[in-house]
This record gives C-alpha cells, sequence and structure tokens, in this order.
C-alpha cells in the first residue's frame, strides 16, 4: 500500500476512483477478473493506490496470459474475489468510479458483486469518452494512444495499478490544459443521469453494451412498443429517457416500458437489416414508417417510340428485382405516388392524359367538330399537345424518361449471389464479423461462418423484394467509405442455386 500527498487542488471537487481491472476474457458474465488496480484521490489532495491479484477459478487463455503477463501460476495462490471484495468496496464506496472504456471494468465488478449478494451502483466517467470529447480532432484514443499523446508514464501496461495510475495521470493533464468550461461540460454530459421508466428495473441498463445493433421496447404485457437501431446501442437507449419529457413520444414510451432487448450486429448495415426486419413481423406500436410495407409502391414503364401506355403503378411486393431499370420512385403510398407525377407533369410539361392522371384518349377527334380533343392542361398552355398532335408521342416520351430518370431505381450491379461482409473488433479485440447475403437487392439473411453459410443456401431460399431494403443497401452502397468487403458467391442467382442442388440431389 502506498500514501502520498497531491498538489494542491484536485482534478474534481469529490472522491475520485481511478480503476483498471485485468480479466481472464472480454466477457463478464462468464470471464473472472484476475487483478484489481485503484488509484483514489480525495478532495484534500491526498492519493492512495491499491492492487491485487485475484484468483479467477478459471484458466486464463494463452493470448491472455501473453497479453498481460499475469499466469495461471501467479493467480493459484491468489485470493479469490469474495476474500478482496470487502476491501474494493471499502475503496470504492461513495467515489466517482473512472477507467477507460467504464463500461466494461464496471461490468465485470457488477458481476463479480451480484455473485456475493452486493448491490454496487456507482457514478461512473469514461476517459475513453473523455478523451474523445477534448480531442476530437485525434482518431484513436484508446489508453496506448493517449500514453504516447501526452507523455504519460506506464511502469506496467496491461497491469491493473499501472494501468490506473496513467488514468490519473490524464486526469491531471486535462485538468491543467484544458479550457475549464469545456472540461465541465465534457463531464457534465458523461454525469447526466435520465430518468429511467418507473416500470423498468434499472439494472438492465447496466447490461446493455455500446456496440452496433438493435434494440426493442416492450411493455409489461410483453407487446412491442418500438424497435431501433444505433452504432452505439447503450448511449442510443439511455437517449430514449434523457429526452422523455421533451417529447410526447418519448414520454409515452417511457411510461409504457417495462423490458429490454438488443441483438448485437457487426456493423452498421446489420443494424439497418435487423431493424427493418422486426419491424415487420413484430408491428411495434411507435414505429410508423416502416410497418408500412403494404402501401410501398412505384411506377413501371418502359419507354417506346410511339407507345401511348402510361406509367404502370406497382405494389413494391409485385416489383420485378431484375426490371428495376424500367421502375422509377420509391413511394410510402398511392397518393404520394400520384403526386409526385402530378409535380413531375407540371414542371415538364408533359401530358396528364399520356401520364394516366386525366382521363381520355390521345389524338381522340371530336365527330362533330373534327378537331383532336385535347387534355385540360393544353388549354391551360401546360402540356405541349401529345394529347392533340402537337406535339409526337416520341418527343413526349423522351421527355418523360428525362424527368423520370432521377427517380430510376438502380439494376443490380453484381453478378448473382453477393455478400457483404462487415467487422468490428470484439471485446478482447478478436473480430465479430456478419456476412449479409443478397440476390438482385434480395436480402437472403446473415450468416456468421462457412457452415451457416453453406446451410443458408442449401435451404432453397426464394428472394423476395423489399423496398425498404434495397434502399437501406442502396444508400450503404452510396456512402464512400461502407467499411464493407464485397464477397462474389457465384454467378447463380439463389432460384438457379436451389435448381442446382435439387439436380445434384
Amino acid at each position: 500500500m502506498k500514501k502520498t500527498p497531491a498538489a494542491p487542488g484536485t482534478f474534481f471537487d469529490q472522491p475520485l476512483a481511478f480503476v483498471d481491472l485485468e480479466t481472464s476474457g472480454a466477457t463478464a458474465h462468464h470471464d473472472r477478473i484476475t487483478e484489481v488496480g485503484i488509484v483514489t484521490v480525495d478532495p484534500d489532495g491526498t492519493v492512495e493506490e491499491w492492487s491485487s491479484l485475484v484468483n479467477p477459478g478459471q484458466r486464463i487463455p494463452p493470448f491472455i496470459e501473453a497479453l498481460t503477463g499475469i499466469s495461471n501460476a501467479m493467480v493459484e495462490d491468489a485470493p479469490p474475489f469474495e476474500l478482496v471484495a470487502a476491501e474494493v468496496q471499502k475503496r470504492l464506496e461513495g467515489r466517482l468510479f473512472i477507467a477507460h472504456n467504464v463500461r466494461f471494468d464496471y461490468g465485470f465488478l457488477k458481476n463479480e458483486f451480484a455473485r456475493l449478494a452486493f448491490p454496487f451502483r456507482p457514478k461512473m466517467l469514461c476517459t475513453a469518452k473523455l478523451s474523445r470529447a477534448l480531442f476530437p480532432q485525434h482518431r484513436r484514443h484508446n489508453l496506448d494512444s493517449l500514453i504516447e499523446r501526452h507523455g504519460l508514464i506506464c511502469t506496467a501496461r496491461h497491469r491493473a495499478l499501472g494501468d490506473a495510475q496513467v488514468l490519473w495521470q490524464f486526469a491531471q493533464i486535462i485538468r491543467r490544459d484544458c479550457d475549464p468550461a469545456q472540461l465541465a461540460a465534457s463531464i457534465g454530459t458523461q454525469l447526466k443521469t435520465p430518468s429511467v421508466p418507473p416500470q423498468l428495473d434499472p439494472a438492465v441498463l447496466d447490461d446493455i453494451p455500446e456496440t452496433p445493433g438493435v434494440y426493442l421496447f416492450y411493455d409489461a404485457k410483453n407487446t412491442p412498443l418500438y424497435v431501433g437501431k444505433s452504432v452505439g446501442l447503450r448511449s442510443r437507449v439511455m437517449s430514449h429517457f434523457a429526452g422523455d419529457h421533451a417529447s410526447g413520444k418519448e414520454m409515452r414510451i417511457s411510461m409504457q416500458l417495462a423490458q429490454i432487448e438488443w441483438i448485437e450486429t457487426a456493423g452498421e448495415l446489420g443494424a439497418l437489416l435487423t431493424e427493418a426486419r422486426l419491424v415487420k413481423e413484430l408491428l411495434p406500436v411507435h414505429n410508423r414508417m416502416l410497418r408500412r410495407a403494404g402501401e410501398l409502391c412505384a411506377f413501371r414503364w418502359t419507354p417506346g417510340a410511339v407507345t401511348c401506355k402510361p406509367p404502370e403503378l406497382v405494389r413494391a411486393a409485385d416489383l420485378d428485382p431484375q426490371r428495376l431499370a424500367e421502375t422509377f420512385g420509391t413511394f410510402r403510398s398511392k397518393k404520394k405516388a400520384l403526386e409526385a407525377l402530378e409535380a413531375i407533369a407540371a414542371e415538364h410539361g408533359l401530358c396528364p392524359i399520356l401520364l394516366g392522371l386525366e382521363k381520355g384518349t390521345p389524338r381522340t377527334v371530336n365527330a362533330a367538330s373534327g378537331k383532336a380533343r385535347p387534355c385540360f392542361a393544353f388549354q391551360l398552355k401546360k402540356c405541349r399537345g401529345a394529347c392533340c398532335g402537337e406535339e409526337s408521342i416520341a418527343a413526349h416520351n423522351i421527355r418523360l424518361l428525362g424527368a423520370l430518370t432521377c427517380l430510376r431505381m438502380r439494376a443490380w450491379p453484381y453478378k448473382g449471389l453477393t455478400g457483404f461482409r462487415e467487422s468490428r473488433p470484439g471485446p478482447a479485440g478478436e473480430p465479430v464479423t456478419d456476412m449479409h447475403l443478397f440476390d438482385h437487392w434480395c436480402y437472403l439473411g446473415t450468416v456468421r461462418s462457412e457452415e451457416e453459410l453453406r446451410e443458408r443456401l442449401e435451404s432453397r431460399l426464394e428472394p423476395v423484394f423489399d423496398l425498404d431494403t434495397y434502399k437501406i443497401l442502396a444508400r450503404v452502397l452510396d456512402q464512400k467509405k461502407h467499411g464493407l468487403q464485397i464477397v462474389p458467391l457465384g454467378r447463380s442467382t439463389a432460384r438457379q442455386l436451389a435448381l442446382e442442388l435439387d439436380q445434384a440431389a
């Protein structure tokens, strides 16, 4: 145990605890603590350091041994956590819990204390988030980057006390060098306590990870209330409660919410696809846009030199994904689609009769007068007269094609089945990877292994076109840095592959 006085003044005007843990793995429910390091700082400037090895009661994998230097032999005679729990609790009680990626350290301690039936709900501050807020010009904010960037001294990297000492040094650096108002605002943002819904167990919020994925809200009767997605699940869920009084919708959700579930994904595309699927399956009360799948529609039209056939309004479910070059627009309802076509007609001087917006037959002759019968827009000089011979059908169709070009849906840019692989680092640095399977914009599912891929392809998948899924993938592919690895899976379509598998069988 080491005790030394600090320089006058402290980082916060309250008791602090800078904490770091070493563990046998990255999963708080399964893996266990192997070392605890705590640096406490009192308002009077006193700094005290403490650390202890901990016997995890399970084998430490070779990878973790190599990373931390803590071997199975070293912890063999160390006390189990239940014998150091009282000391840890005493050093943390009443203090602001500060750690780098604080949810990780907190999660392990929460689970260890829960096994002993000890309550543990400290106020928390994350130095990684603090670094991102104070130094947004830098890309990396892991502990190694902070050590190099700020010239911090680490006597034992990847050992609990050594890393905890680095956090205290970082705190002193930003107290000295950062603008006090900016520092106070950044800390205040993290420490702001949301109002947890009255029917929700606050403990469930502790387990929500800060990863990409989808979250699901249910009421006390297990009725789906809302499905949302985010690249940072916990922050997004907590934001619902921080603003529940600013929005009527948020208030209604907060008052009904009794249960939260979540699904982690490897990245944003997986979260978007999962959200779209679950909203259609569960029909949550407070989701609006993605629920209205039955009304989605588009125009189908094949331009010809002399054809008078107007654009055909088709439901999204009836679209042929292999004929998207003949398909225009994505509309939430028939009314929205017709309003858009009327606006196009008015802007480009197109004929409402040829567009199917007004009853009539082009170039018909009134028997009494012997004159062609124009549309009403021609009489107002808003149509160039394709309806009555003043403009050729071919010229009208060329102008219509030009007006519709901006709404034309995209042809499938790949050959047959295609996988879109996205990855992110897992809690211990291991990759978490999803491969999303598509055939001509039709989503066939997501797999995480070669075995899952083989099983999915052998399941005789029937591609079903979904307009929301098309828009999701098209929008992601338009991003300059979408982070996807595109994997060709063969020139066959899913339907052809199913036939080939049947023939082989």
